[in-house]
């Protein structure tokens, strides 16, 4: 035993293990990331309400975007960020790899007036230079729940890369946005916690950055039109969350228990017809408790 009673075989994790690596493993067992097809056809269903929700607005107070400064928003979807900062005088460079979504957002650029804003149809993936964007380009980089890329430290260095001051992003502390835990529980079922908003942490301390983490709370009312679509969407989301860690065994039965799960949690919505942040209609049914959702924001100075 050495001197100092530590056991010779300690190897001290959290600042020698490969969190990135571990990240490309877990990428692999989750189900297939949504291209850009998917997110072109999800794009018909989205409209945007005049006044930012309350998620947007906690993470443009968090993000401390000071007065003219330039702006990156890559996974911009249809603008929920750009949008307003367009609005406050920003100059923002808003990047997606869905054409759907950025002719969404264009749509409300025209609608409000914002010459601001400069949509570019780009991937995490893509050789951002080749798009024209450079090192030091903005003041800050943002990315909003969009980083569900395979590689995330290439993801997190290409942000800081193009930054001069300042990158602020939102990942899940959860296993996903989509999946509901309580439902899995009820119905016998263990997530597999992803807390992607850890690997960031972890990835970005080991690069020698100082990265921050706040929390924004986010409620899900998620509506069905019938008792069956609430069956087969939950179903999916049991497939998505458990495909490659649970038995096929195991989830049939669980879902024979998530139609009895559902016949006590499945009420009327008296909201319906409604028209939420994203300019969509509530529908008939609703699950009983509303879901919450928890992101992290994750910050960090250059």
């Amino acid at each position: 035993m050495p001197e100092n009673n530590m056991p010779e075989s300690f190897v001290p994790l959290l600042s020698t293990h490969d969190w990135n690596e571990e990240w490309k493993q877990l990428q692999k067992a989750r189900r297939q990331a949504d291209d850009a097809a998917h997110w072109d056809e999800r794009s018909k269903t989205f409209g945007i309400s005049d006044a930012p929700n309350a998620y947007v607005r906690k993470f443009l107070e968090l993000a401390r975007i000071e007065p003219g400064e330039t702006v990156f928003d890559m996974g911009c979807g249809t603008g929920a960020l750009s949008l307003p900062l367009g609005q406050a005088g920003h100059k923002v460079v808003a990047a997606d790899f869905s054409a759907g979504m950025l002719g969404v957002m264009e749509e409300q650029l025209e609608h409000r007036s914002i010459t601001t804003v400069f949509p570019k149809q780009m991937s995490w993936e893509d050789d951002w230079a080749s798009h024209g964007v450079r090192p030091g380009m903005v003041d800050v980089c943002v990315a909003s729940r969009s980083i569900a890329t395979a590689d995330m430290k290439d993801s997190l260095l290409r942000l800081t890369d193009v930054a001069r001051r300042r990158v602020c992003v939102t990942l899940a502390t959860g296993s996903s946005p989509r999946t509901d835990e309580r439902v899995l529980a009820a119905i016998g079922l263990q997530s597999v916690l992803g807390r992607d908003y850890l690997y960031a942490f972890n990835i970005l301390a080991n690069e020698g950055l100082m990265p921050e983490v706040s929390y924004i709370e986010s409620t899900r009312s998620d509506s069905f039109d019938t008792a069956d679509e609430a069956y087969q969407e939950l179903a999916r989301m049991v497939q998505d969350a458990t495909g490659a860690f649970v038995a096929e065994s195991v989830r049939r039965a669980a879902l024979e228990r998530l139609r009895d799960w559902l016949g006590e949690n499945l009420v009327q919505n008296e909201r319906a017809g409604e028209v939420d942040a994203k300019g969509r209609a509530a529908k008939r049914l609703r699950l009983r408790v509303p879901r919450s959702v928890t992101w992290a924001f994750v910050s960090w100075d250059k």
